[in-house]
């Protein structure tokens, strides 16, 4: 069994520890700082021995440097990228085996160009995607189309309903309130507001999601539903799928 380990990072971070049944062998994913996962590693006395990258932003790539140069783990990112120190670059449908598990990989550009994410099925089915699908919101368009993410969120959703979703950032709480304001008709969604507002004043992690899960309570996964596309009505173009989304997106920025 694979267990998966938040470590916090930077100001709303999860670096992901993966750790396959009691090996002390392990693997990280998006390292944006070395610290946290150096304290890890020594206090538990853990061997780093992957690490995956998902895209080239420095809260995402910050600590590789270091880590490599002090423990020389593998390193798997995308193939179209800059990140210096990629060992294994891949892209749609490569596979690589991390911790006795194969991971397919899924190109989702839209964030930024080179964005991909790691899928392991099995029990239970893990999703590692970085900055493409947060729990109830998306990643900002950086560099790539709404057409891209809006794809690119269309292949996270055909994946298996219990996927584990692991986001790399805490951004529950601000997307859910977003969510309400998008998706004022869903009971779900004001459900989980408050689940989620109990976990952040415990400072508990609001991850992992599952796919159906976000299919309940992710604005930028419902925009054919009436309730969505009416919310976004009020703030532009809701004429289709596309244009539903693309105003979400862009109506979320100055929320």
């Amino acid at each position: 069994m694979m267990s998966v380990t938040p470590i916090p990072a930077l100001s709303d971070n999860y670096i992901w520890l993966l750790r396959q049944d009691t090996s002390q062998s392990v693997c990280v994913v998006d390292p944006g700082e070395a610290a946290p996962v150096i304290e890890i590693l020594e206090r538990d006395s853990l061997k780093l021995d992957t690490i995956l990258i998902t895209h080239h932003h420095h809260d995402h790539t910050g600590g590789l440097n270091e880590l490599i140069k002090r423990y020389s783990p593998r390193v798997i990112g995308p193939a179209n990228s800059s990140i210096e120190g990629i060992d294994v670059a891949v892209g749609e449908g490569d596979e690589v085996r991390v911790m006795g598990r194969l991971f397919e990989v899924i190109t989702t550009p839209g964030h930024t160009l080179d964005h991909i994410s790691y899928f392991t099925p099995g029990i239970p089915a893990l999703l590692f995607c970085g900055d493409t699908l947060f729990c109830a919101g998306c990643g900002r368009l950086f560099e790539g189309s709404p057409e891209q993410m809006f794809a690119s969120l269309k292949k996270i959703t055909e994946l298996p309903e219990d996927t584990l979703v692991f986001a790399a950032h805490e951004y529950t709480q601000a997307n859910l309130t977003f969510a309400r304001a998008a998706d004022p008709d869903n009971k779900d969604v004001e459900y989980a507001l408050q689940e989620c507002e109990k976990a952040r004043a415990l400072d508990r992690p609001t991850l992992p999601s599952t796919i159906g899960r976000e299919l309940k309570i992710n604005p930028y996964l419902r925009v054919s539903t009436d309730s969505v596309r009416q919310a976004a009505g009020t703030q532009g173009s809701n004429d289709d799928d596309l244009a539903t989304f693309t105003t979400l997106r862009e109506w979320k920025n100055r929320f």
